[in-house]
C-alpha cells in the first residue's frame, strides 16, 4: 500500500491596488479605478485587498509603492498620474522603484488601449519587476484602461509570477 501523497492547496497569489489622484486622496472625488481593479484582479483569481489612495507626486509613489511591496504581492497595479499632466508623475515615483524593466508589458497596455481611444498612446505608464518577485504595473485612471489593463495582467501575471519564483520556461 503506497503512503498518500500530501495534498497541495493553491494559495491565489496576492495582489494591491494603488490609486494615484489629488482629488480621491483629498475626498474630492469618488476612486472609481481603484476598486475596480481590485474586484478584476480577484475574478481573475488573486487575494487582493482594497486599493491604497495617495496625491499625485513621485514622492508620494515611491513611498506607497515601497510600502506596498514590503507586504510581499506578486503583483502591484497603479491607476492614475500616467499621463501629461503637470501633477502626472506616477512613472517617475515608479521608475525610482523598479529593478527591471518590462517594456513590452506597457506597449502591449498601450496597443490594447487604442481599441477604447486613440489617447491611449499618451500614458506613459511602466511595468516591471522589483526584486525578488513582485511585478509593478502602471495603469492608466479611466475605468476602460483598468478594464483593458487587469485584462491584460490576468493572461501575463501567472507565468512572471511562475517565473519570478523560479519556475521553468513553458
Amino acid at each position: 500500500m503506497r503512503p498518500e501523497r500530501p495534498r497541495l492547496i493553491r494559495v491565489p497569489p496576492r495582489a494591491r491596488v494603488l490609486t494615484v489622484s489629488d482629488r480621491s486622496a483629498a475626498g474630492l472625488r469618488e476612486d472609481r479605478g481603484g476598486p475596480l481593479a481590485v474586484s478584476l484582479l480577484r475574478e481573475a483569481g488573486f487575494d487582493c485587498a482594497d486599493p491604497v489612495i495617495v496625491p499625485d507626486g513621485a514622492d508620494s509613489v515611491e513611498r506607497a509603492l515601497r510600502a506596498l511591496v514590503a507586504e510581499g504581492p506578486g503583483l502591484v497595479v497603479t491607476t492614475g498620474g500616467t499621463g501629461i499632466a503637470p501633477t502626472d508623475r506616477t512613472p517617475e515615483g515608479t521608475a525610482r522603484v523598479l529593478d527591471r524593466a518590462l517594456p513590452g508589458i506597457a506597449e502591449e497596455l498601450r496597443r490594447r488601449g487604442l481599441a477604447d481611444t486613440p489617447l491611449a498612446v499618451i500614458s506613459r505608464g511602466l511595468a516591471g519587476i522589483v526584486d525578488p518577485g513582485t511585478l509593478v504595473v502602471n495603469l492608466p485612471g479611466s475605468t476602460r484602461a483598468v478594464a483593458s489593463g487587469i485584462s491584460v495582467l490576468a493572461e501575463l501575471a501567472p507565468h512572471i509570477l511562475d517565473q519570478l519564483a523560479g519556475g521553468d520556461h513553458a
